[in-house]
């Protein structure tokens, strides 16, 4: 039997006006009763998905007693170098299980309640720099010409002093300096500009971009440059090279497992030969070998 009472309600789902004859209805249609309950019954699913993720989910950085180094880290706000480098020095200590390296929190916290009194960083003194070479000596000790010092100690941050209107150079950084510009001395035999000029019958500019594009190693004596002999002869094909003496880029990065710009630093930081034999690179192999080859034991 229907009910006579009628009731202007709002439905609860699509929000329209509609009249009831009960006053438990809340929907003014089915579709909107199924729609209300679909709804209602995902609502229950993600409350207790959250619920029970709320229960197994891990405990913050904040509240875990140990970490890893990484999280140790992140917590001190350093760099994950930083922690490593404190714990070999056991200013933090930790556990190292197989595969996994562990710090303790109250490990962490007793560093501060250990810590020493904070004492305020007094900047290190540089040494005084007590030996120096007057100008004159360096041009004969290294056969370079005055101008020429005067540009490679400004692009170097050479120090220098003047007194009584000489110029007087930081013997340590020029001699640093030209230890690290010395040519080879497994190279001998050298081609002056002018034998080259006659030799191969090429223009200043045309060895310039010669030498610099087969990185040919050099010496400077004087105003006089000198190019290794061998370099030049094997990249101008006068002399090929040995098939055992040289390596090929993709034969390096093989042999000792580098890729393309760790063989290039290698050859570049060590000053080992490289030379262009038409579209191939060429690296000394006896040099290349003696610096990444494995010592043999006797």
């Amino acid at each position: 039997m229907s009910s006579n009472i009628e009731i202007k309600k709002k439905c609860k789902w699509c929000g329209q006006i509609f009249i009831a004859h009960k006053t438990t209805t809340n929907y003014c249609s089915h579709r909107c009763n199924n729609a209300a309950y679909k709804e209602r019954i995902r609502q229950e699913r993600i409350a207790s998905y959250q619920k029970e993720f709320s229960i197994n989910a891990e405990p913050t950085i904040e509240n875990k007693e140990f970490y890893t180094p990484p999280e140790a880290a992140r917590l001190l706000g350093i760099s994950r170098a930083s922690i490593y480098r404190y714990m070999a020095d056991n200013v933090i200590k930790a556990v190292q299980f197989k595969g996994k390296t562990l710090v303790r929190r109250k490990d962490i916290e007793l560093l501060f309640e250990n810590a020493a009194e904070y004492k305020k960083r007094v900047p290190i003194e540089k040494a005084p720099i007590t030996d120096f070479y007057t100008t004159a000596e360096v041009k004969e000790k290294y056969h370079v010409n005055e101008s020429w010092i005067f540009a490679v100690a400004k692009k170097n941050n050479i120090p220098r002093t003047f007194n009584r209107g000489k110029t007087y150079w930081s013997k340590k950084h020029m001699d640093t300096y030209f230890a690290k510009k010395a040519p080879n001395p497994d190279i001998t035999e050298w081609y002056s500009t002018q034998e080259m000029q006659e030799k191969f019958s090429m223009t200043l500019s045309a060895i310039y971009t010669f030498v610099s594009k087969n990185a040919i190693p050099k010496k400077k004596e004087g105003i006089m440059v000198y190019y290794s002999k061998k370099h030049v002869d094997i990249a101008k094909g006068a002399a090929a090279p040995e098939e055992p003496q040289y390596y090929t880029v993709a034969e390096a990065m093989e042999k000792f497992n580098l890729t393309r710009d760790q063989l290039y630093h290698y050859a570049k930081y060590h000053n080992i030969p490289k030379v262009k034999k038409g579209k191939y690179t060429l690296i000394s192999k006896p040099e290349l070998d003696k610096l990444l080859e494995a010592p043999k034991i006797e």
